[in-house]
């Protein structure tokens, strides 16, 4: 998808501060961040939204939660953390490349919004 800036940044062709990266995801710090600890998980093949996870996708996606438990680790999350994942305009998904925010280091009220 070459419109995608998550695809542009998958190849390298947008930079973006990269905390973890293996074949199938890549985990890197939000550019408008809503916490102090605001990180954004992709695969690496595009896939549109939650609506768009096919039976293919379910090994990338238990692997996108599965890296948010070790970057949780890694980056002293005990405290707790919140991952949300927006599908659609009207939750606010602005990108169409399925993604989970992972926002920490400060207490998340409820409900967000």
């Amino acid at each position: 998808m070459s419109e995608c800036i998550f695809c542009k940044i998958i190849s390298g062709m947008i930079p973006a501060q990269i905390i973890f990266e293996n074949d199938n995801i890549i985990a890197f710090e939000d550019i408008d961040p809503q916490a102090p600890f605001h990180v954004i998980l992709i695969p690496k093949k595009h896939i549109p939204s939650v609506i768009d996870v096919s039976d293919d996708d379910l090994v990338i996606m238990g692997t996108m939660y599965q890296v948010a438990s070790e970057i949780a680790k890694k980056y002293s999350l005990e405290n707790g953390f919140r991952l949300v994942v927006n599908c659609g305009k009207d939750a606010g998904q602005l990108i169409q490349h399925i993604h989970i925010h992972m926002l920490g280091r400060r207490k998340l009220e409820w409900p967000p919004g």
